[in-house]
């Protein structure tokens, strides 16, 4: 199947149903989670190491989903375990379960950026929502109605959705190589979406496996949150596209971790590129008159934002005008209400 806008082709036309696996390469399974929000599942792949599983993401950490693994594991993957996990980035819905199946045998592999902000985040349990993490939003412009509710919330935290990480793992490094499902794979880490993303690509066949660095149809979100809040992950992305570049040809099946398999990786990131572009130059345009990161959402996005979409929307406005601002195309200062604004030079 084509989209015939991008030219992007889709080999299989609808994902596994809840509980079972597409094979869509010898020895590699496909399979798909729910996740409770606007993006409504991840994608995980199984590959055959002969004697047991290489398991590549896991999903959240919740009843439902264990109850799925289950089913998983005693259907399409039955007669074999899981000994080893391999977890592309930090984000819950991709290292929610990893401890899970380390307490059932499996080993973890990932990077270390991505293994200690999991860690981390996993300990740091909050009730209620820090002076900092307030100071924050409201320097973002972010929507009074939505600081209030989030001054009294509580907070979402890391633990609610992910699994406790035991203290070893297995390090994925850039430029290192990984043996899974019969195959050698080149590590190759991107950037933006999380520290330390790491992707994978077969020296045996055309398989990628791309986690969120590499979706087809969807931007991988990009955001500022205020464990750093000068950050630049939308240079980051740009300079990861940029980089994965060379290594891409049109015939490889790129496994990504939402939406479908597809072929087309060249077109791909030249598109990633471009949108990003896109949007940074609609941005500074808006920017003609001083805005706080809050009120950049209409350049931005080509839908409207509600309030599920709200939070991942505000930290990624933040993000594309950090970029400008650290690119030298906007000054700052800060307005009498505490929000940072951004004007165009």
């Amino acid at each position: 199947m084509a989209d015939g806008v991008s030219g992007i082709r889709y080999p299989f036309d609808a994902p596994p149903a809840q509980g079972e696996a597409v094979t869509i390469a010898p020895g590699v399974l496909w399979m798909r989670l729910p996740l409770p929000m606007a993006l409504d599942h991840v994608n995980i792949y199984a590959l055959d190491d002969g004697d047991s599983w290489t398991v590549i993401d896991t999903g959240f950490a919740s009843n439902s989903t264990r109850k799925i693994w289950q089913k998983l594991l005693g259907g399409p993957m039955a007669g074999k375990p899981v000994r080893r996990v391999v977890v592309t980035h930090h984000h819950p819905d991709h290292v929610g379960l990893a401890g899970w199946f380390m307490d059932n045998g499996a080993t973890l592999s990932m990077p270390r950026t991505g293994w200690l902000m999991a860690r981390m985040l996993t300990l740091d349990v909050q009730e209620t929502a820090p002076a900092e993490t307030l100071a924050f939003y409201k320097r973002a412009g972010m929507d009074p109605d939505e600081l209030a509710r989030r001054s009294s919330d509580r907070p979402f935290n890391f633990v609610d959705c992910v699994t406790p990480l035991p203290l070893g793992y297995d390090r994925l490094i850039d430029g290192g190589s990984i043996q899974i499902g019969g195959r050698t794979w080149d590590i190759r880490m991107g950037d933006g979406h999380a520290p330390e993303h790491a992707t994978f690509w077969s020296r045996d066949d055309n398989l990628v496996i791309g986690g969120d660095q590499l979706l087809p149809s969807i931007s991988a979100n990009l955001g500022v949150y205020p464990t750093e809040p000068e950050a630049d992950p939308v240079g980051d992305w740009l300079a990861s596209c940029e980089r994965l570049a060379p290594y891409a040809t049109d015939d490889q099946l790129v496994l990504g971790g939402h939406k479908l398999p597809f072929t087309g990786l060249p077109l791909r990131i030249k598109q990633m590129i471009e949108n990003h572009h896109s949007a940074l130059s609609r941005l500074l345009e808006h920017l003609s008159e001083p805005r706080a990161a809050g009120e950049c959402f209409a350049p931005l996005f080509k839908r409207s934002i509600g309030p599920a979409e709200y939070g991942l929307a505000l930290v990624e406005a933040i993000a594309h005008v950090n970029h400008l601002y650290h690119t030298g195309q906007v000054t700052r200062h800060m307005r009498d209400d505490g929000a940072w604004v951004f004007q165009a030079k």
